[in-house]
């Protein structure tokens, strides 16, 4: 590799992707591959935001170059929504467009963390977190928690985890992988932790903010008066809207933040594409009604996989408050063998469900969670119901 950079070869693959790979290669040899690991809604994109699309192309406007933070309506259709969804007031110059919220991470990361700044995130956490803070020259410090927390970092973590090196806190609620959401009693109490400490921003992801089981409802740093200049809100269409393929994705920042990102995105993709920003405004400013169904498909098959997944001896499961996944402990099955096989870690056993099960999940330690695989349910009651019969005869074979 001694023409690849230090930093490219530093860099983990994402294992949500690599595991979409090793998926389509056996089905490439006609195996029928349950696919229970990429995060994205199996619902198609509503038809009147596809119908703003078809009409962007057909009136012949939108085929130059967008302005690098977005178009001004779909900026005010973003600022309209913070209001009236999270009671958050945000001028034009503090909303930046990028091309997915994955893109929105990166820029403020990018923007804010020089090299060896501690960043404190909170674990599990989405896969590629760590990686693009490394890429920043930064150092990801892990909070873990587990199953029996909840998946909730406490304050007193957080406190015990601040050093004079740490810029920024990142977090997702609700959260990728485990679904947990954060509380406005827990995210104030972090806040008080967080306030003496001026220096330290907050990176929050509300890509999920649509997908809420009811139980706790969203709540976002961004709310706290005094935490609203040190948060960074990173939101977008992917999964809300059903836009995954569509890649448009914003943050709501303090305005020297979005300045800066306006300034790194113009260097390095500039604008997002024309017709998916007109999609998005339509998806904004109109009916969202299918969102509601959407979240109670979703609430009814996270019901389904827990029972199902609670009728495997060994699983280890607890009910996500959001998103759709699940995030259960499988460790009572490392050192069990099958067929030559063992199983040391997750990894190991995520593999073995693909190869033997034809199921594909994630394994946890790429989300900080070594114990735990990552299976979404955004799939067909069918599919959940044969995936998790697959899984348990592919478990129980291990001895």
């Amino acid at each position: 590799m001694a023409y690849l950079s230090d930093r490219i070869n530093a860099l983990a693959e994402s294992a949500t992707l690599g595991m979409a790979v090793k998926a389509r290669e056996l089905q490439e040899k006609g195996i029928h591959v349950i696919k229970l690991n990429v995060g994205e809604p199996d619902f198609p994109t509503p038809k009147h935001i596809c119908e703003a699309a078809k009409q962007a192309i057909d009136s012949g406007k939108y085929f130059t170059y967008s302005p690098v933070p977005g178009y001004p309506d779909l900026i005010k259709g973003i600022i309209q929504k913070l209001k009236k969804d999270n009671q958050l007031e945000y001028s034009p110059k503090q909303i930046v467009v990028s091309t997915g919220a994955k893109q929105s991470l990166a820029n403020v990361i990018l923007c804010v963390v020089n090299p060896g700044d501690e960043v404190l995130i909170f674990s599990p956490y989405w896969v590629s977190y760590a990686e693009q803070v490394k890429l920043a020259g930064g150092i990801p410090i892990e909070l873990k928690t587990d199953i029996s927390t909840g998946f909730k970092v406490t304050p007193q973590q957080l406190q015990k985890a601040i050093t004079p090196k740490t810029r920024l806190v990142m977090y997702s609620s609700p959260c990728n992988p485990t679904g947990a959401v954060f509380s406005e009693a827990e995210l104030r109490a972090y806040a008080e932790v967080l306030k003496p400490y001026e220096n330290i921003l907050v990176l929050a992801d509300e890509i999920y903010e649509y997908i809420n089981f009811g139980r706790i409802p969203h709540f976002s740093m961004a709310q706290i008066p005094f935490m609203k200049e040190r948060t960074i809100v990173v939101n977008g269409f992917s999964k809300g809207y059903a836009m995954t393929g569509w890649r448009v994705g914003y943050i709501a920042a303090p305005e020297y933040i979005a300045t800066a990102a306006n300034k790194l995105q113009g260097q390095y993709t500039s604008g997002t594409c024309s017709i998916a920003q007109r999609a998005a405004v339509a998806a904004i400013t109109g009916d969202n009604s299918f969102a509601k169904e959407m979240n109670e498909a979703y609430r009814r098959r996270r019901d389904l996989v827990k029972s199902l997944l609670d009728q495997i001896k060994g699983v280890k499961t607890y009910t996500p408050d959001g998103a759709f996944y699940i995030f259960p402990d499988v460790s009572d099955f490392f050192g069990k063998s099958y067929n030559g096989q063992t199983i040391r870690n997750s990894p190991d056993l995520a593999m073995y469900l693909l190869n033997e099960g034809h199921v594909a999940v994630v394994d946890g330690e790429s989300f900080g969670e070594p114990k735990c695989i990552r299976i979404s349910f955004a799939a067909s009651d069918e599919e959940l119901k044969e995936a998790c019969q697959r899984i348990k005869i592919a478990l129980e074979k291990l001895s």
